[in-house]
């Protein structure tokens, strides 16, 4: 067992990894699959929406001139001819002074061009009486109306949202060019751990930093690849690196320089180790390393993620989530919503240390939880979100106006 000779500075890392990968390769993916990909193409529209004339409202298809003059107290009498319902529309040409009931997005019959609501007319034996005038063109909706054909209908680089897939379908997309989801294979070693499930018993321990980590691939858009737990045995541990078809492994546990700490040395010897001990709080003992490419795949990189559970958390959102972002065509920054509060109380650093701070909030004031370990995954549960201290500043005092990295989404109910 030894100590880390001398630590990395995060920025150091930070500026390693943003200038290794970019998005990988589209892929094409069916419309309904596609919720939340990245868009790896422009994509223009290839017909007009609507292709047709179609009616605003419920009421009259007329000629607009017909119209003119009608009022409450005289209103003009217009021939009923047919109706025109959606997908079903009227077969035939309207002529001076005839009108054909029309149902909202419904075609507008041939000779029509305005539409008259149901509200100012009176059907019966034949015929309507139309008691307001209406403009030509008033009341309908032209062809291109919604999108042109030929328009750019969503750029790329696009996270594709519920209305964006339902706008694709209207134009007639079954396919959608997307990025690839980067490949992540996790290698969780420790001859403590039990499967995520079952109960904690003896000298054994719940491997919680799989399922953690599975959420945090999940939102930053990768594909998990299936995975075991590994005993501390370096054999398996090196089979598994080097047949591990992904973009990118995350190694959970056995990234230390104690006794089953074997996972640095692997990647030294079949890769490169390019940094091991970062100066940051928790997760000082991180690493962060690169694998050669495989048939299907570039340069594979490692990220060692200490086991202590916040440790682990920590690490993966410095290091490997930007990765991932930036792989699958998203936005590398961190993902989280902020929010600036004073602090209640101070905040203690050291320079030359970057600190993530787990923090709670009270009444609009930002207070750190009172726990330095790095082993206290419930830690992170009470607290509402993270404070990261840079490396330049011994602390920040009472009353600052600090930045909180909230954990929740959304704002709760």
């Amino acid at each position: 067992m030894r100590g880390f000779a001398e630590r990395a500075d995060v920025d150091e890392v930070t500026r390693f990894l943003a200038g290794r990968g970019g998005p990988r390769p589209a892929e094409s993916v069916g419309l309904l699959a596609c919720f939340g990909r990245v868009l790896a193409r422009e994509l223009r529209a290839e017909i007009d929406v609507p292709g047709f004339a179609r009616s605003a409202m419920d009421g009259y298809a007329v000629r607009g001139e017909d119209s003119f003059g009608a009022s409450e107290y005289d209103p003009l009498r217009l021939e009923l001819v047919g109706q025109s319902l959606p997908g079903r529309p009227f077969d035939g040409s309207l002529r001076p002074r005839q009108a054909v009931r029309i149902m909202t997005g419904a075609p507008v019959p041939k000779g029509a061009d305005a539409v008259v609501m149901a509200e100012v007319c009176e059907e019966g034996d034949g015929f309507v009486l139309v008691r307001d005038a209406v403009a030509p063109h008033k009341n309908v909706g032209a062809p291109g109306e919604d999108i042109r054909a030929g328009s750019t209908v969503l750029a790329a680089g696009r996270r594709l949202r519920p209305q964006d897939l339902g706008l694709l379908s209207s134009i007639g997309v079954a396919e959608v060019p997307v990025v690839a989801r980067p490949r992540v294979q996790l290698v969780v070693t420790g001859d403590e751990l039990l499967a995520p499930g079952s109960r904690p018993e003896g000298a054994h321990i719940v491997d919680s930093n799989s399922v953690t980590l599975a959420g945090l691939v999940a939102r930053d858009g990768g594909e998990l690849l299936p995975h075991s737990i590994l005993p501390d045995r370096p054999e398996l541990i090196r089979q598994q690196m080097e047949g591990a078809e992904a973009e990118v492994l995350l190694v959970s546990g056995g990234s230390s320089v104690g006794q089953e700490d074997h996972a640095p040395r692997l990647v030294a010897e079949l890769g490169s180790l390019d940094f091991h001990g970062i100066s940051m709080r928790p997760s000082s003992p991180a690493g962060v390393g690169r694998l050669p490419a495989l048939a299907s795949t570039d340069e594979r990189l490692v990220f060692l993620l200490p086991g202590n559970p916040v440790s682990c958390l920590c690490a993966y959102e410095f290091f490997a989530g930007p990765v991932l972002r930036r792989l699958g065509g998203r936005n590398p920054a961190w993902p989280h919503r902020r929010v600036r509060l004073p602090l209640a109380r101070k905040i203690s650093s050291a320079v030359g240390r970057t600190d993530y701070v787990r923090v709670a909030i009270e009444e609009d004031r930002v207070v750190p939880i009172a726990t330095s370990g790095a082993s206290i995954l419930s830690s992170t549960v009470r607290a509402a979100g993270a404070v990261i201290v840079p490396r330049g500043l011994e602390g920040m005092p009472e009353d600052s106006e600090v930045e909180v990295l909230l954990y929740d989404e959304e704002a709760p109910a």
